[in-house]
């Protein structure tokens, strides 16, 4: 005969099971948001949290330890436009643009068009050279380069046969930042853009070469839309950086002669730990921000009709 407690002991450990796959289920699904905590924890830590308060101290006036002291709503954002110097700041940074972002990108294609070719001792040599200055840190880049503008013992003045004032004269300050800013961005440029071409079928190439197809023409009807997403890529960060460039002025010029090299990411500086307006510049990186995602919108939408994915 069964003993009667065998006959009860099925359902319970029926259940128990159940249970323990339920929670199984529970702890499977909780596992990618496990994993991912750390990264949100730091993403709201240092990006998230710091953008809310931005918006929220943008329409503050703050004493000078940066607390909120009277809610003055968007009178921030409209002194600003009344600001002569904010204004001079965003023409110096449009200013300052194109004589970043344009020479980058050349520089950047050509250098990897001289690198495309892997040669068994050349290649790692000259990948080195060229990805080099990526490695270098703004103040530390801008501390060298000082050295070199220097009006007397400057290496650039020496060589050229000059005596420019590169970074005290109105006509020169700006190029000699924007010069910099070129060497610093052009590794990065660099790197994106030989790994794109290294990546075009050969045989593509090897058809238009028979098919009488210059190296020019190549570069113009083959590399260039297949490499659309990085070149696509690289305009986009090089834009960004080109607005957001704030160690070389600093150390290079301070923004000086006058106001010559006052860039936005600057005077954003100036205001927030000078003048002590944490609102007023609070209200500057909010138009900051949305003078960018501007920009990235537009290259989105321009990115539907001339980025060719393969």
């Amino acid at each position: 005969m069964i003993p009667a407690n065998n006959a009860v002991s099925k359902p319970v450990i029926g259940k128990t099971r159940a249970r323990t796959g339920s929670l199984e289920g529970h702890l499977h699904r909780l596992t990618p948001y496990l994993f991912l905590a750390p990264s949100l924890l730091v993403f709201a830590m240092f990006y998230y949290f710091p953008f809310i308060k931005t918006i929220v101290m943008s329409g503050y006036i703050t004493n000078n330890r940066g607390i909120l002291k009277k809610f003055v709503g968007f009178a921030n954002y409209l002194n600003l436009f009344r600001s002569p110097d904010f204004k001079q700041s965003l023409l110096v940074t449009l200013r300052f643009m194109p004589m970043v972002f344009i020479p980058t990108l050349i520089l950047g294609m050509l250098m990897a068009l001289i690198a495309e070719k892997r040669v068994k001792y050349l290649s790692p040599v000259t990948e080195v050279l060229f990805s080099l200055p990526m490695a270098v840190a703004s103040a530390s880049a801008a501390i060298v380069w000082r050295m070199a503008f220097h009006p007397s013992v400057g290496v650039l003045n020496y060589v050229l046969g000059t005596q420019f004032q590169w970074l005290t004269d109105k006509n020169t300050a700006l190029f000699s930042v924007a010069l910099v800013t070129v060497w610093l961005q052009v590794g990065f440029t660099f790197i994106f853009l030989v790994t794109g071409l290294r990546c075009v079928p050969a045989e593509l190439i090897e058809s238009a070469s028979l098919d009488g197809c210059g190296a020019l023409r190549q570069i113009v009807h083959i590399k260039l839309p297949m490499i659309s997403p990085t070149l696509f890529f690289v305009i986009f960060f090089n834009l960004i950086a080109s607005f957001q460039s704030f160690g070389q002025v600093r150390l290079l010029t301070q923004g000086g002669p006058g106001t010559t090299t006052l860039t936005l990411g600057y005077i954003i500086y100036l205001e927030a730990f000078q003048n002590k307006r944490y609102g007023s510049a609070a209200a500057m990186s909010m138009l900051l921000f949305l003078l960018l995602l501007s920009i990235t919108l537009m290259q989105f939408r321009f990115e539907r009709k001339g980025v060719f994915y393969n």
